[in-house]
């Protein structure tokens, strides 16, 4: 069809477009277009993960190799560390503060080595989730794969960390007197449930700290008191004694304390059941549970605000 114009052109007509008058919903509908970005579902998401499985290691032993690969005795200093950490706790509260009452004497530097790098597991994995996406938002907005990777990858990072030091760990307990016993392969579930709760935490405060990058800064001083409050370098039990008892059982019952305290029994002799609060496997599990599983689908439904803004 055509038609003639005022000034004689010829013009030609179309048919309006079957598209015309559907909405932009509808129109994603029909071509099979998408949200860019959209947040898969969780089941999506989990399968996402898991096919970049390849990549979540990879690029945790990277981030392990060049931590300290600008010094000079570059991965020494993953032991020498919490190692140096223990000997100034040693010297200030084992020495002066007398804070190993309760323990034998001989059982007090293992009881305080384990605590350290236990807790340094802990912390260096929170620590490293706060700092996962604000550190990495290159990566972020230049290539699509699930944020998650991030954290997950810098817990995994801290854990092969920590398994290269639990050496110095094993030589520390048998110079004291401690040798290898059955009860020794208790520090692998509980490592595991230990490593489900610190990949929670690093997902939650991933989330929050990619939102606020300031609360980087914070942490350390959060951290601290954690660590004065989870008996890194003292018996809880016998440092409270006199004390309401519900002050006793809140901080021998927070995780921190919880993963240490097993990793003592299971590799100091002179540490029996009585230093552990009681139900301690079922408080072990519940809390890699509830923050595994809970830190995870918190991380998730802000997948799409990752890098934006």
């Amino acid at each position: 069809m055509s038609d003639t114009t005022q000034d004689g052109a010829l013009a030609t007509s179309r048919p309006l477009s079957e598209d015309a008058g559907l909405s932009s919903a509808e129109l994603a509908r029909k071509y099979g277009l998408s949200v860019s970005g959209a947040r898969p579902g969780l089941t999506q998401y989990v399968r996402e993960l898991w096919d970049r499985r390849h990549f979540i290691m990879a690029f945790s032993r990277a981030k392990l190799v060049a931590q300290y690969s600008q010094a000079k005795l570059g991965q020494i200093w993953q032991v020498a560390t919490p190692l140096l950490n223990a000997l100034v706790y040693y010297l200030i509260f084992g020495l002066i503060l007398n804070a190993g009452k309760g323990i034998h004497k001989d059982d007090y530097i293992p009881f305080l080595v384990i605590g350290v790098f236990v807790f340094t597991f802990t912390q260096s994995s929170l620590m490293a989730g706060v700092r996962a996406i604000p550190g990495n938002i290159g990566l972020v907005r230049a290539l699509h794969f699930p944020r998650a990777s991030l954290p997950i990858s810098f817990s995994l990072q801290q854990l092969q960390q920590l398994l290269f030091s639990m050496i110095v760990v094993f030589v520390v307990t048998m110079a004291f007197g401690n040798y290898p016993r059955l009860s020794w392969l208790l520090v692998i579930p509980a490592l595991v449930l230990q490593f489900g709760f610190n990949t929670g935490l690093a997902l939650i405060f991933g989330r929050m700290g990619s939102k606020t990058p300031d609360l980087a800064q914070l942490m350390p001083f959060v951290t601290r008191t954690w660590m004065y409050a989870s008996g890194v370098m003292f018996s809880i039990s016998e440092m409270l004694k006199g004390k309401p008892q519900w002050i006793s059982d809140a901080l021998q019952w927070n995780p921190a304390a919880i993963y240490m305290d097993l990793i003592r029994y299971a590799l100091i002799d002179g540490y029996g059941r009585e230093n552990l609060p009681p139900h301690v496997w079922a408080f072990a599990v519940g809390w890699a549970v509830l923050i595994g599983l809970g830190g995870f689908v918190y991380f998730w439904k802000a997948e799409e605000r990752y890098g934006r803004g």
